[in-house]
């Protein structure tokens, strides 16, 4: 194989998640198209292995990126919402050494890696590397601000107790951190966080790992984050590369044709220009019947043409019935196609990172329901920084639901091709697609950051004994 006699070898380890692993395999369908000697191994479970061949993404792949696997060391990706404390825990302590043996492996059996493309949030993903003197590089899958935020979980100010007062969860976070870029997080976005020990345990492992690396690529793009970009540089002693927008639209979700041969794409070309509101939650996140619900009724009474994809056909058929016929509902599409057909104007989204982008890379306004971790962030980014969206958390009642007049009330509000701020936020939306795209294209900024990467690559100037501090 042509991999086998490239003279540069890099290993990729993806956090096994969907939000982790389409990132990083657009990430290394770059590298290789950025330096045709480079070979990329991607590191996965063997059901990963099935869930990515069976979706038609393997076929797809470079011929010099491939795939190579470790046992099912961690619970299965169907139903790990049921206990996702207890997921992160295993991904924590059993998945470091499969990979261990595998790295050992592939430097018998190929070449030793020259470098390992590691998620940020495996915990042992530093040490791995380190231990073999392969330079780590951590790819960070969530905004900049984001990082810039748990980079300084040791400095959040108490959000419960004698100290938790309402007027102490609206303060902004840059009013503990030296960085004008968080000023839209408020101290209430992370709040939620206290609850989640594991979860914060293994983010402080994480970010304390991470200034070991020998630099980090990020999925953003800088035009979209100069700030948090330029305060990541400041802080950690490794070079950071922008990358994104790090999105499927150089990565097959599926059979991307398939939208093709739908009859809800019928449905969406006899919809008018921007009359179209596109929902959906992404494939993760879980929210109680009830919110969805209000979300159905909130729709209906809004009387907007909206386009949401449910991800099974039982409550693909509840929404449809309490959602009635101004819309359609469906268990999968092409998300990213979807939100760039003509017809949609607008996108209720849950506000993952992925989701967010995608939504900048076709120039979508935003209604944002951010669930937890990095989405209150981003529905922050979104409504607060870049204004390009509403954020309906604002609208919670004391049971954490959003009703369904409020939520009828924004559709109507951000749907509203007459109103002024509709009319603003479709002119930013604009202005960051245009950048998204610009940013990715031969002389863009992370077109010039990747291929800076790949030159230090190249060069040794990410080897370990260069950047060990």
């Amino acid at each position: 194989m042509a991999t086998a006699a490239a003279p540069l070898h890099v290993v990729a380890v993806p956090f096994p998640g969907r939000g982790h692993i389409n990132p990083m395999l657009v990430v290394c369908r770059q590298l290789a198209a950025a330096d045709t000697a480079l070979a990329v191994t991607v590191v996965v479970t063997e059901e990963w292995q099935g869930l990515l061949t069976a979706a038609g993404v393997v076929a797809t792949l470079p011929e010099r990126v491939r795939l190579a696997t470790i046992p099912n060391v961690i619970p299965s990706e169907h139903g790990r919402g049921s206990d996702h404390s207890g997921f992160i825990e295993a991904v924590s302590a059993k998945m470091g050494e499969p990979v261990g043996r595998l790295l050992d492996r592939l430097a018998l059996e190929r070449r030793r890696p020259d470098a390992v493309v590691v998620d940020t949030y495996l915990t042992w993903g530093v040490a791995a590397g380190a231990a073999r003197g392969i330079p780590v590089c951590s790819l960070w899958t969530m905004p900049a601000a984001f990082f810039l935020a748990c980079y300084h979980m040791d400095r959040w100010p108490p959000v419960d107790g004698p100290e938790g007062e309402e007027g102490q969860s609206c303060k902004s976070l840059n009013q503990y951190f030296p960085f004008p870029t968080l000023s839209v997080v408020k101290c209430s976005d992370i709040k939620i966080f206290r609850s989640l020990v594991v979860p914060i345990k293994r983010a402080a492992q994480v970010f304390s790992n991470v200034r070991k690396a020998q630099c980090v690529l990020c999925t953003s793009f800088y035009e979209l984050e100069p700030g948090s970009v330029n305060g990541i540089s400041s802080l950690l002693p490794c070079p950071i590369y922008t990358v994104g927008p790090s999105i499927p639209h150089m990565l097959l979700e599926g059979n991307s044709d398939k939208i093709e041969h739908e009859k809800y794409y019928e449905w969406l070309d006899a919809q008018q220009k921007n009359s179209v509101l596109y929902v959906s939650f992404g494939s993760y996140v879980s929210m109680p019947s009830s919110q969805l619900e209000e979300f159905a009724m909130g729709l209906r009474d809004s009387a907007v043409r909206f386009f949401w994809v449910a991800r099974d056909k039982a409550t693909t058929t509840m929404l449809q019935q309490i959602s009635g016929d101004k819309g359609l509902v469906v268990p999968w599409c092409g998300q990213l196609k979807v939100l760039s057909h003509p017809s949609v104007g607008g996108f209720l989204s849950h506000c993952g990172w992925n989701s967010t982008l995608e939504a900048v890379f076709a120039g979508v306004p935003v209604l944002a329901f951010p669930v937890g971790w990095d989405q209150l962030v981003n529905a922050r980014l979104v409504a607060d920084e870049w204004k390009i969206g509403i954020n309906l958390r604002e609208q919670r009642r004391e049971d954490g639901i959003v009703s369904r007049a409020p939520i009828s009330a924004a559709v109507t509000k951000l749907m509203d091709l007459g109103d002024g701020d509709s009319l603003e936020m479709r002119r930013r939306a604009e202005e960051l697609r245009e950048a998204s795209h610009s940013a990715i294209q031969e002389g863009g900024s992370s077109w010039r950051s990747l291929n800076s990467f790949v030159k230090d690559l190249v060069g040794g100037k990410l080897n370990v004994t260069e950047t060990s501090h």
